[in-house]
């Protein structure tokens, strides 16, 4: 179970690797770009959306949504593209770095939402 878990893991390291290439090709369509950017900065943010120190959630986030955004900026990338930046990535495998934009990314969405709380509180009363 748990080589299969690292197994998984490294998988979704080199498909990020391989969408961050993809993501540079300006054969990417705009819309599968601002996804796979989306999807960048998040898995690469060193914040997440729910903190990992709140039981079960915290771990949810990251096992569900990176690889769900992950799948679905994958099937929005053509097969043109990705074929060479897999190839890419697998001939100079790296590891990717935490993201400025990402927690930037983070930090807006966090702002977004105490600001839609707290128009939603102002209009209750």
């Amino acid at each position: 179970m748990i080589a299969k878990l690292k197994t998984f893991a490294q998988h979704l390291k080199a498909e990020l690797l391989a969408l961050s290439y993809a993501a540079r090709d300006p054969r990417t369509p705009w819309y599968a770009r601002a996804l796979a950017l989306l999807v960048l900065a998040y898995a690469l943010s060193p914040i997440d959306l729910i903190p990992d120190f709140i039981p079960v959630l915290g771990q949810l986030d990251d096992l569900l949504l990176v690889p769900a955004g992950l799948w679905l900026a994958l099937r929005l990338i053509p097969p043109e593209v990705m074929v060479p930046a897999r190839h890419e990535a697998a001939q100079h495998p790296q590891r990717l770095a935490k993201s400025a934009w990402g927690l930037a990314l983070m930090l807006l969405i966090y702002l977004l939402f105490l600001g839609l709380a707290r128009a939603w509180w102002r209009s209750r009363g």
